[in-house]
């Protein structure tokens, strides 16, 4: 009885071991993956965060280009004044 006794003990031990390992094992596993995770958000924002600069550039750029383009509708309006005033044909 007691060899009974000693090897049911040592199974539950083993399987307790086992258990652990595994449990380890998969804990591992989840941490690595969090890891990942957050790698691959934090590599996400700052690719969001240039393309935001980038944007803000390209909208500063536009509104830039907008104004001359607004000088240079009225510099040439003023110049088909000149013209017609002078007795040209535009």
């Amino acid at each position: 009885m007691d060899a009974g006794i000693t090897l049911l003990g040592s199974l539950l031990a083993c399987t307790g071991v086992l258990g652990a390992a595994v449990a380890a094992y998969l804990g591992k596993r989840g941490e690595n993956a969090l890891t990942g995770y957050s790698s691959l958000t934090e590599r996400l924002q700052t690719e969001r965060d240039r393309l935001e600069r980038q944007v803000a550039e390209r909208d500063s750029r536009i509104d830039e280009l907008s104004l001359l383009r607004a000088a240079d509708q009225s510099e040439i309006a003023r110049l088909r004044l000149d013209v017609h005033r002078l007795g040209g044909a535009p």
